[in-house]
């Protein structure tokens, strides 16, 4: 049986559990790694040596255990922005100072960088609006340089190949990415017109990631790995996806590991 909110505001259960993630204090570490898909965050948790937690409610699945001696989230949010709202929203009620990391997936939008690369964010050009409702226009969606570093540093370890650049985060995946499908687009040149502006990567989460935890001062960055090359048109194969998913998460844990030592 459903369990009474407290609140129609902070929709917290009367027994303390977030309405949407289903945790409550104590379930969720201060390091924090947020993906998209929830089978991403089984992967991750395979790495740990020891899970504390495991918690499914609907697309939001966590994990919180042990890995290299620190103490590890990874919680899938599911696809977009307002998902990615919610998630931390939630997570920060009842989480006082986390790291937050997106370890994702993208579209490169550069011809230089190839399928299976790995793109950490600097910035990110909101395309989408759910951050709008917290920040005016022309609030920037900036990663914490110390994540940045930290992701660079990982990855150049681990040997992983790697680009450093702006993210442009969309609402959507088809029209709002610029793909020609069975519908008219009103901005069918997306991907040459932001290419041009030097952006590296297109997905859809890290904006509304970096506006939150920059409100409120938090550590947050994203590391996604390519999975498609949208100038060349190329979709990436399963066996290099499968490596490029792993050297993704596998940056960002290691990420975690420099922030806190």
């Amino acid at each position: 049986m459903a369990k009474k909110l407290r609140s129609s505001e902070t929709m917290e259960t009367e027994e303390g559990k977030q309405y949407h993630i289903g945790l409550r204090k104590g379930e969720v570490a201060e390091n924090i790694l947020l993906c998209g898909d929830p089978a991403r965050a089984g992967k991750v948790a395979k790495e740990f040596e020891k899970i504390r937690v495991k918690a499914t409610n609907r697309e939001y699945v966590t994990y919180t255990g042990i890995w290299n001696g620190i103490e590890v989230t990874v919680m899938s949010t599911g696809i977009g922005c307002d998902n990615t709202e919610i998630a931390v929203v939630e997570l920060l009620n009842i989480v006082e100072n986390p790291i937050l990391i997106r370890i994702g997936s993208c579209g490169a939008l550069q011809p230089f960088i190839n399928l299976g690369d790995l793109v950490i964010s600097t910035a990110a050009v909101r395309l989408e609006n759910t951050s709008l409702y917290f920040v005016p226009d022309g609030y920037p969606a900036v990663a914490h340089y110390k994540v940045v570093q930290a992701l660079e540093e990982s990855a150049r370890k681990l040997g992983y190949r790697y680009h450093v650049g702006l993210t442009a985060t969309a609402p959507g995946f088809y029209g709002a990415q610029g793909r020609a499908v069975n519908w008219p687009l009103r901005k069918p040149d997306m991907v040459e017109s932001l290419a041009n502006l030097n952006v590296y990567n297109m997905e859809m989460e890290a904006s509304t990631l970096f506006t939150l935890a920059s409100i409120k001062g938090l550590m947050a960055g994203a590391v996604c790995a390519v999975y498609a090359q949208r100038k060349a048109k190329q979709g990436i194969p399963a066996d290099l996806k499968e490596r490029a998913e792993r050297a993704c998460y596998l940056t960002g844990l290691n990420a975690l590991a420099v922030l806190r030592n």
